[in-house]
């Protein structure tokens, strides 16, 4: 099997995610030991985003690690998991929290939806959500 970064490289969805985790110093960490929990914006989930938006993250390293650390868990958060998590928030890699809703399907913080859950690397596992995660603040 291979790590989270082999896997979404592979995939073809995550190219924006991955020039993002690049510049920000982060593939080490997810090729690492882990395990992790990822919660992936496809390049469809990036373009929603407002014009210039992505460009000025790439500029700004600090921000831009702090926003993808805001889609990263130190741990394996499981599609079963999630579901007993409802209403609860969940730590994620930058200090802030998360909120997991299931009714009707699964939501992040009320606006994004996982669109296919518990992709598996071998240092964790992958949530395909349908938009980028702000960060509180």
């Amino acid at each position: 099997m291979r790590t989270i970064i082999d896997v979404t490289a592979a995939d073809g969805r995550f190219t924006t995610l991955a020039t993002a985790l690049a510049a920000a110093g982060l593939v080490d960490l997810l090729k690492g030991g882990g395990p992790f929990t990822v919660f992936a914006p496809t390049d469809e989930a990036f373009a929603k985003l407002p014009a210039g938006m992505m460009a000025g993250w790439l500029e700004d390293i600090p921000q831009l690690t702090g926003l993808l650390k805001y889609h990263l868990v130190g741990g394996k958060v499981s599609a079963d998991d999630m579901a007993k998590l409802d209403g609860r928030t969940v730590p994620m890699l930058n200090g802030a929290r998360l909120r997991i809703n299931t009714k009707g399907g699964v939501t992040i913080n009320g606006e994004v939806h996982v669109a296919k859950s518990g992709i598996a690397a071998t240092n964790g596992l992958i949530h395909v959500v349908d938009g980028v995660l702000l960060p509180p603040g």
